[in-house]
């Protein structure tokens, strides 16, 4: 896949992110209006109080649309690490490499921030994604039932301590 590019925020990212995580969500997952709320309103506040010096936002973009996204949250990278976030690609997207592409980058800029711990929280059953994070050395961490997103699933946490 050679006709995408990285890009920052652009107007309409917040809702593009939102929508692929809804749809795809809701399509897979049954997800509904509570996990759309708190994808958009969580992105939202990121993205409002994100600094450069610690926190990280990449956008795949093609032909203008926005077709993957994901973010570090260096805000409490002293005290917990640093947490990656809204990694997403569009369905008919994935297995081209962008994925692959946008965690590389986000782990890129972990190291020359020099982060020593990065860690995300997803659940089970994503198993391409979580191929991607532990073929980048993540490694589980934690598992529990829990409803962050709404319907309970198998919640897991993956760390990485980048050298």
């Amino acid at each position: 896949m050679n006709n995408f590019h990285l890009s920052g925020y652009i107007p309409g990212a917040i809702g593009r992110i939102t929508e692929l995580h809804a749809t795809y969500y809701h399509q897979h997952w049954n997800f509904g209006l509570f996990f759309e709320s708190k994808v958009a309103s969580g992105l939202s506040e990121f993205l409002s109080r994100s600094e450069s010096s610690q926190d990280g936002f990449w956008i795949a973009v093609t032909d203008g649309n926005i077709i993957g996204s994901v973010a570090i949250d260096g805000s409490r990278a002293e005290q917990d690490g640093a947490k990656l976030r809204w990694f997403i690609v569009a369905p008919q997207y994935q297995g081209s490499g962008i994925g692959k592409i946008l965690i590389q980058t986000a782990l890129d800029f972990c190291r020359t921030c020099g982060f020593r711990r990065v860690h995300l929280s997803t659940f089970a059953g994503l198993d391409a994604a979580r191929h991607l994070y532990e073929k980048n050395g993540f490694k589980l961490c934690e598992e529990s039932e829990g409803d962050q997103w709404g319907p309970v699933v198998k919640e897991q946490i993956f760390e990485l301590l980048p050298g």
